[in-house]
């Protein structure tokens, strides 16, 4: 109840800030609109603006690739990605193959080398979750009575419910790629891998080798679910 709101006023004071500071034509045109405030406001103070967003951006870096790795864990520990992602290092108690997992895929993210791509990209597909998981929220909310440990108004859900539907639409609408739709394939493919994998419950020979051998490999074991 005080951080949200207080980091909340935070980005608003900040976006104010830049609409007094900057003109349009320099907000249009500037690349780091942070760096061209600092530089007007703060003259020679004005290194500490890209010295802030470097240790923002590694708490923010190092939050989402611990927070994201334990999503997979928890994801493999319920049975709906392979079994060897739900283990941890048997001295160290860390999921250490889920944090391979995670470095892997950011590894081959930043292959094309194009940060703007990438944000945009992994922004549509993240709101297309969480739309998703929103959508899926309020269903259960009006068809299950089912107990709600944490409750907030409805109101705000059917918000972000509406402010998911704009991010993934406005993009499409302003500048359509063909790269949306593999990005929306890409997530649907998630689809059959779960019925095989989880529902049929379908364990090729190899992947059970797989999974023998990097757990060897990596000295992890299954953890025991709901303890840490």
């Amino acid at each position: 109840m005080i951080a949200i709101p207080l980091v909340t006023s935070l980005y608003l004071l900040v976006n104010i800030s830049y609409l007094l500071v900057l003109s349009p034509n320099e907000l249009l045109s500037s690349d780091a609109m942070a760096v061209s405030w600092g530089n007007q406001v703060l003259g020679d103070w004005a290194w500490l603006v890209p010295l802030a967003v470097t240790l923002s951006t590694l708490g923010s870096t190092n939050g989402t690739f611990f927070g994201g790795s334990r999503v997979c864990y928890v994801a493999a520990r319920e049975g709906h990605m392979p079994q060897l992602l739900s283990m941890v290092h048997v001295h160290r108690l860390t999921p250490t193959p889920a944090l391979m997992f995670t470095a892997a895929v950011a590894l081959v993210l930043v292959i094309p080398g194009n940060f703007s791509t990438i944000v945009n990209f992994l922004s549509f597909l993240g709101w297309i979750t969480y739309g998703t998981t929103i959508s899926c929220l309020l269903y259960l909310r009006m068809k299950k009575n089912l107990p709600r440990p944490y409750k907030v108004p409805t109101v705000i859900p059917v918000i972000m419910l509406l402010a998911s539907l704009y991010l993934v639409l406005a993009p499409i609408i302003d500048h359509p790629q063909i790269e949306f739709l593999y990005i929306f394939l890409f997530l649907l493919s998630g689809i059959p891998v779960y019925f095989l994998l989880v529902h049929f419950q379908c364990q090729p020979k190899w992947l059970q080798m797989a999974t023998m051998y990097l757990q060897l490999l990596l000295e992890v074991a299954p953890a025991i679910k709901n303890v840490d």
